[in-house]
């Protein structure tokens, strides 16, 4: 048995040997995902899909709590529908999965296999609005798209994937502007609380906003190697697609005006953050809030009289005080039992034994620490509760120093690219708001620009790049 829990640790590659390879050895040997026969897409297994679970709950809740309804529209979307919007449909071309075949007949229109929603909201929308009094329309779906990927990863790009789609019509440019802001500082809000995942919070850069938006938003996370991930994203249409629609409504005048509409997503790609950011050479972190098992009940001695009775009775207590509880009764050794749990990230184990019966007692060991703690019995629930808050806030706490301490400023393009190749993570640098400087930095550093942030900084007068008057600061980081 020594051995096999040796060998269940080996199989993970150490994260500062091989940082895609450790990806990938945690996704498979933490059961989230799987390989399939289709190229380009993944198997999401019941670990993983236990994650999304979560996620969706949590989302959902408080989408809900900002009047959002859900709602689901067709997965194909006809050429001509897609063609309406020449911006978007450009942005996508390369991506898009095309079905012109039905049955054993030709169609007499190819229809594409959504990349995203966009127009098919706008064609439901010119016919479901009328007035100001059918505004605001706050709907989202949850869905998969697909996007026909060349290079693909476990959750961070695959041919298709799970997410959620918010797209919202408003009668005012104020009130779209105001609610696209208010979903980014949402999903913000999510990632920090309940992932325990610190974002920075900014606008992408005209080049990097989404086809046909006129303002995109964005939350950027670090990974623990250093390189961004973009974790949400808030777009702000304006009236483009109302005009390239006909979505027009009749105001309080009785005058025609069109409406000004928002998208907004989070897909399975923010699993990746979790590994990436929580991670670590034994295996997964999972914090408590998202974790569909918070609290694993190991049996030690477990043939002997009780043993098994004690685990079952104090998962009991834990489930009726509202914790996400297993307890492993295989018959692996505790050894084994303690390096899987380990790996799979549960937060925090709970080990009792006769011993542990015979002193009302039983030991508590943290994922995050691998702190060990007696507790009496008596005591138990309150201590999850305690642990499970202390491990949730450590984790967020771990994930901000790295971020922190990733986070680097330059004056000069020298100065940026040595960052990036020596210490990797984002760099704070100023620029002149000019296209061509932002492809000269991408081009001399491998970086793009990740967001300029809500919260300003004076970092120099000029460009980082061509030494002109600057207009922002920007985040600029390698990415996923």
């Amino acid at each position: 048995m020594a051995n096999e829990t040796k060998k269940l640790v080996e199989d993970i590659t150490p994260m500062e040997v091989d940082f895609a390879q450790w990806y990938t050895d945690i996704v498979r040997k933490a059961e989230l995902s799987d390989y399939s026969c289709v190229k380009g897409c993944m198997v999401i297994q019941p670990a993983g899909y236990a994650l999304w679970e979560n996620i969706q709950r949590e989302l959902d809740r408080r989408f809900k709590e900002t009047g959002v309804e859900n709602c689901y529209m067709p997965v194909f979307i006809p050429e001509s529908l897609l063609q309406k919007e020449k911006d978007h449909v450009e942005g996508f071309a390369p991506e898009v999965a095309w079905v012109t075949e039905g049955g054993m007949e030709p169609l007499t229109e190819k229809i594409c296999v959504r990349p995203t929603s966009e127009t098919l909201f706008c064609d439901y929308y010119s016919r479901a609005i009328h007035s100001y009094r059918d505004l605001p329309k706050l709907y989202n779906q949850w869905c998969s798209v697909v996007r026909w990927e060349k290079t693909t990863r476990p959750f961070l790009r695959s041919r298709e994937f799970l997410w959620q789609e918010g797209h919202t019509a408003h009668a005012t440019a104020e009130e779209a502007r105001e609610r696209t802001e208010q979903m980014l500082n949402l999903y913000a809000d999510f990632c920090e609380e309940v992932l325990a995942i610190p974002v920075v919070r900014g606008r992408k850069t005209e080049k990097e906003q989404f086809a046909g938006a006129i303002a995109t938003y964005t939350i950027e996370a670090l990974m623990h190697d250093g390189k961004a991930l973009q974790s949400g994203t808030s777009h702000n249409f304006g009236d483009g697609f109302a005009k390239a629609f006909n979505i027009q409504y009749s105001d309080k005048n009785n005058q025609l005006q069109y409406v000004h509409q928002t998208s907004w997503g989070v897909s399975t790609r923010i699993i990746g953050a979790i590994i990436m950011v929580h991670g670590d050479d034994d295996g997964l972190r999972l914090p408590p809030r998202i974790a569909p098992t918070q609290v694993i009940i190991i049996p030690v001695q477990q043939k002997k009289e009780g043993v098994l009775e004690k685990a079952a009775e104090l998962k009991a207590e834990l489930l009726e005080k509202g914790f996400r509880v297993k307890v492993d009764d295989c018959d692996k050794s505790p050894g084994w039992k303690f390096a899987d749990c380990e790996m799979r990230g549960i937060p925090l184990r709970v080990e009792i034994g006769p011993r542990d019966i015979e002193n009302n007692q039983a030991v508590l060991v943290r994922r995050d620490t691998r702190e060990k703690i007696t507790v009496s019995l008596d005591q138990l629930s309150e201590k999850v509760a305690e642990l499970l808050e202390a491990i949730q806030k450590n984790m967020y706490d771990m994930a901000k120093a790295h971020l922190e301490a990733h986070t680097f400023s330059a004056t000069t393009i020298d100065e940026m690219e040595k960052i990036l190749d020596e210490k990797t993570g984002f760099v704070k640098a100023m620029w002149c708001g000019c296209r061509e400087c932002e492809d000269a930095i991408k081009e001399k550093t491998g970086a793009t620009s990740r967001c300029m942030p809500f919260q300003q900084e004076h970092i120099s007068d000029v460009c980082v790049n061509c030494g002109k008057p600057a207009t922002k600061m920007v985040y600029w980081g390698r990415a996923y």
